[in-house]
C-alpha cells in the first residue's frame, strides 16, 4: 500500500479532509455553541412540559379557543416566549402580550413542535414523567366518544370502591385510578397481584364496556371494516380492549387496559392494525383540536439565533477557508505532478512508436500501477521489435522455401528447352517431386492462415489411437528403413488407450509430422518409438509418471500454460537423434524454424510442420510439449481430450484431403 499510487492518492486525500474537518468543526462549535443552546432552551424537560400541557388541551377540547390563560400561564411559568399557531401560520396564541408590545418580534421559520393529540412527538413525551402515545401515537388523553357520562361514571365508582374495600379487607392493598375517559379501575399496590387474581372481589361491572363505550366501540368497528372492506379484506371483531381475533375473554384482574390496538405481525394484521388506527383518528378528529405549530423561544423573541457574522468570525471563516484551499491546491499539484511525469514520456513513446522510430525503454522508477504501467509498455515494444524482426524474417523464409523448387523447375525446364537435357521419365519425377514439394509448402502455409483466422474445419468422429499409430508407422516405415532408423509403436500392456473424439485425417497429420521430423534427425542405427496411453491429468506435459515436461522443454501452447482438464490421452513420439539445444528448445513450434541455419533440405524440411502440429492441437482442444537432451534424443508429447471440448467445423473439406496426402511431411 505505502508504494501504491492509489494508497498516496488516498492519503493526501485523507488529510485534505481530516483538515477541512477540523476546521470546519472548529468554526461551528466556537460560532454555534450558544446559538444551539438558546434554540434548545435552558433544559429538554422544560420544554417537554410545555409540549405534553398544550398536547392535553388539545385531546381534551375540539378548538383552540380559551387556550391563551394556558399559554400564559407556561410562559410565565418557564419564563419563555410560546407561541400557537394554525399550520397555515395563522396566530392561535402568543404569549407576548400585544398591548405592551404592538409589533412582536417574528416568529421563525421552523417551529419547535408541531402539537397534534393524533400524531404525538414520542421523543417529546418520553422526555417527561408520563406515559406517552398508543402504538398509533395517539394521545391517551383523546378519548372522544368514549368519555362516559356522569351516571355511568358514578356508577363505575361505586363498584370500583367495593371491589377496593373488599380487598384490603383480605389484606391486600389497592387504590381506585380513574383513566382520561373517567372509567375507574383498581391498581394493586405491592406484590400482591396473583391474591387479587384469586380473590371473589372483582366486579363483573367493571370488566364490561358501558352503553356509551359499546356505541364508540361500535362506531369505531364500523370504520375500521369499511377501511378493511376498501382493501378487499375481510372485517374484524373489535374487543373493549381494540384487540381482534380469537375472541375477546374479558380478564378477571381488576385492571383495565388501556385502548390501544394490538401489535400484530402477519399482512392481514398489519392491514387491520393500520385500519384500526385511521379509524380512531377519524373517530376522534372532531373531539380533539386540529395540529398546530408550537413556538418556544426566549422573552425577547428569538427563537432560533442567527449566525453572527461579525468581523472576527467573518476573519476565522475566511483564513480557515484560505489554509483549507491552499493545503488542497499544493497537494494537488504535488501528487498531479508526479503522476503525469511517467505518462508524458509514455505518450512520447507512443507516438514514436506510431512514427516508426526505435522506441527508447521508458524509465521505470516506481512500482506502483504507472511504474508497472510501463513496464507493461515497455515489454510490449520489445514484443512488437521482435514479431516485426519475425515478420521480416518469415517474409525472407517464404521467398527462399518457395524460391528453391520454383529454381530446380526452372532449370530444369530451360535445359530442356536448350536440349541440354531429355524430357525422359526421370526428367519428368524430377519436376514431379519439385512441384509435389511447392504444393506442400503452400498447403502448409494455407493450413496456418486457416488455423489463424479459426478456419480450419475439422471432422470428429470416435477414433482409437491404436489404429492411427499404425497407419502413420506404416505410411513411414519405407522413410526409415532407407535411413536405417527403427520405427516402433509398441502397444500399451498395462491398459488399453481410451478412445479419442478426433478428425482422424488431421491427427493423423499431426503424428505424421512429429514422426517425420523424429526419423529426419535420427542418425542410421538410432531408433524412433511413437506410443500413446490414458491420463487423467491436465494436459500442460505433465507425464503420468510425474516426470515434468515443462522446464527446459517447449510447449505448444505456451511454457506453463494449463491445457484441458479431465481424461486425455497422451500420444509420445520419442527419438535416439541428435536433440535440441536447451536455448534452441523453446521455438521448435516457432513457424519456419529450424535448428541448422543453412536451411538445408539434406538436413531439415520447411520449418513448418511442427507449427502446423501445434495448430492442430489447439484445434482438438489439446497441447503439444517437447523435452530434449542435447546428443541423446527428444521426446514430443502430444495431449488431447477424450471428449468434444467445443466447435469441431472449422475449415474446407479441400484442407483435410490435402493432410491425408501429406500426412509423411515434415
Amino acid at each position: 500500500m505505502r508504494k501504491s499510487l492509489f494508497g498516496r492518492l488516498l492519503t493526501v486525500s485523507a488529510l485534505v479532509a481530516a483538515c477541512s474537518v477540523v476546521a470546519t468543526a472548529w468554526i461551528a462549535v466556537q460560532t454555534t455553541s450558544g446559538a444551539i443552546k438558546q434554540e434548545q432552551g435552558q433544559n429538554l424537560t422544560a420544554d417537554a412540559r410545555i409540549y405534553n400541557t398544550l398536547l392535553g388541551y388539545a385531546a381534551s377540547h375540539p378548538t383552540w379557543e380559551g387556550v391563551e390563560d394556558t399559554v400564559r400561564e407556561l410562559a410565565r411559568q418557564s419564563g419563555r416566549r410560546i407561541a400557537l399557531t394554525t399550520e397555515q401560520r395563522r396566530p392561535l396564541a402568543d404569549s407576548v402580550d400585544s398591548a405592551d408590545r404592538p409589533s412582536p418580534p417574528a416568529l421563525p421559520h421552523r417551529a419547535s413542535a408541531i402539537v397534534d393529540p393524533l400524531s404525538v412527538d414520542t421523543a417529546l413525551s418520553r422526555a417527561v414523567d408520563r406515559p406517552g402515545a398508543t402504538a398509533d401515537r395517539v394521545d391517551p388523553r383523546a378519548v372522544g366518544p368514549f368519555l362516559l357520562p356522569p351516571a355511568e361514571r358514578t356508577a363505575l365508582r361505586r363498584a370500583a370502591d367495593r371491589s377496593v374495600a373488599c380487598l384490603n379487607g383480605l389484606g391486600v392493598a389497592a387504590d381506585v385510578v380513574r383513566s382520561p375517559s373517567g372509567r375507574p379501575s383498581i391498581q394493586i399496590v405491592g406484590n400482591a397481584p396473583d391474591r387479587a387474581q384469586d380473590s371473589r372481589c372483582a366486579s363483573e361491572e367493571l370488566n364490561e364496556p358501558t352503553a356509551t363505550e359499546q356505541k364508540a366501540l361500535d362506531a369505531l368497528n364500523r370504520l375500521a371494516n369499511a377501511c378493511l372492506e376498501r382493501q378487499g379484506r375481510t372485517g374484524i371483531h373489535l374487543n373493549p380492549d381494540l384487540s381482534w381475533g380469537g375472541g375477546y375473554a374479558a380478564p378477571r384482574a381488576v385492571l383495565v387496559p388501556s385502548p390501544a390496538p394490538s401489535v400484530r405481525t402477519g399482512e392481514d394484521d398489519r392491514a387491520a392494525a393500520s385500519c384500526v388506527g385511521t379509524a380512531r383518528r377519524e373517530q376522534l378528529s372532531s373531539y380533539v383540536a386540529s395540529p398546530a405549530l408550537l413556538f418556544i423561544g426566549d422573552e425577547g423573541g428569538t427563537t432560533v439565533p442567527g449566525f453572527d457574522l461579525s468581523p472576527a468570525n467573518t476573519a476565522k471563516i475566511a483564513g480557515a477557508a484560505a489554509l483549507v484551499l491552499a493545503l488542497t491546491v499544493g497537494a494537488t499539484v504535488l501528487a498531479g505532478s508526479r503522476l503525469v511525469r511517467p505518462l508524458h514520456a509514455l505518450t512520447g513513446a507512443a507516438q514514436r512508436m506510431r512514427d516508426g522510430e526505435d522506441s527508447v525503454p521508458v524509465l521505470v522508477t516506481d512500482d506502483n500501477e504507472i511504474g508497472r504501467l510501463a513496464a507493461a509498455f515497455n515489454d510490449m515494444a520489445d514484443h512488437r521489435t521482435r514479431l516485426e524482426a519475425q515478420r521480416k524474417d518469415m517474409v525472407s523464409d517464404v521467398a527462399h522455401e518457395l524460391r528453391t523448387p520454383l529454381s530446380n523447375i526452372r532449370g530444369w525446364l530451360e535445359a530442356a528447352q536448350d536440349g541440354l537435357a531429355e524430357p525422359d521419365p526421370a526428367f519428368i519425377s524430377s519436376l514431379h517431386t519439385e512441384a509435389v514439394q511447392l504444393q506442400h509448402i503452400i498447403d502448409d502455409l494455407q493450413d496456418l492462415a486457416a488455423a489463424d483466422a479459426g478456419a480450419l474445419r475439422l471432422h470428429p468422429e470416435p477414433v482409437r489411437v491404436e489404429d492411427v499409430l499404425a497407419q502413420v508407422v506404416a505410411a513411414h516405415q519405407g522413410r526409415a528403413e532407407t535411413a536405417g532408423v527403427a520405427l516402433s509403436a509398441p502397444s500399451a500392456a498395462d491398459a488399453p488407450v481410451p478412445a479419442l473424439w478426433a478428425d482422424p485425417v488431421r491427427l493423423r497429420q499431426a503424428i505424421g509430422n512429429l514422426v517425420s521430423n523424429a526419423v529426419r534427425h535420427t542418425p542410421a542405427g538410432g531408433s524412433v518409438t511413437v506410443r500413446a496411453y490414458g491420463s487423467g491429468a491436465p494436459a500442460n506435459g505433465t507425464s503420468t509418471d510425474g516426470t515434468s515436461r515443462d522446464g527446459a522443454s517447449a510447449n505448444g501452447k505456451g511454457l506453463g500454460e494449463e491445457g484441458p482438464a479431465g481424461e486425455v490421452v497422451v500420444v509420445e513420439v520419442a527419438d535416439t537423434g541428435s536433440g535440441i539445444s536447451a536455448e534452441n528448445l523453446p521455438h521448435v513450434f516457432d513457424r519456419f524454424w529450424r535448428a541448422e541455419k543453412s536451411r538445408s533440405r539434406r538436413t531439415g524440411g520447411s520449418g513448418l510442420g511442427l507449427a502446423i502440429v501445434r495448430k492442430l492441437a489447439e484445434a482438438h482442444g489439446g497441447s503439444v510439449g517437447a523435452v530434449s537432451v542435447e546428443g541423446e534424443g527428444s521426446v514430443f508429447t502430444l495431449r488431447l481430450p477424450t471428449g468434444p471440448t467445443g466447435p469441431t467445423d472449422r475449415g474446407s473439406d479441400e484442407a483435410s484431403a490435402r493432410a491425408s496426402e501429406g500426412t509423411g511431411r515434415g
